[in-house]
């Protein structure tokens, strides 16, 4: 957890360690294998993935909202070889104005 947690702050040095713990809870599994525990933001339909499950069934925000917090992240992220899912889901939430709801 204190890895996580630590890679969200590299992002958000204010992020809080509650909301990051539900996002790992929610991914569960998906964290135990390095492949899915990493968003490949080149890959068009990852990303449209991480729109449908996370922005839309998760987060209840669909379309243009949707588009926009996954590009602004991933180009936050660009530098990063290895993007967390952990924190590429907290910086879409957070992006969003959704953090608060999980």
């Amino acid at each position: 957890m204190t890895d996580y947690l630590a890679d969200v702050k590299i992002y958000d040095p204010s992020a809080d360690e509650a909301v990051v713990k539900k996002i790992v809870n929610h991914l569960g599994i998906a964290l135990r294998n390095k492949d899915s525990s990493l968003v490949a933001a080149s890959d068009p339909e990852e990303l449209e993935r991480v729109k449908e499950k996370w922005c839309g069934k998760k987060l209840g925000v669909t379309g243009d909202a949707a588009d926009k917090a996954v590009a602004a992240v991933a180009k936050a992220m660009a530098a990063d070889k290895t993007k967390s899912r952990v924190t590429f889901y907290y910086l879409v939430a957070k992006e969003l104005g959704k953090l608060g709801d999980l």
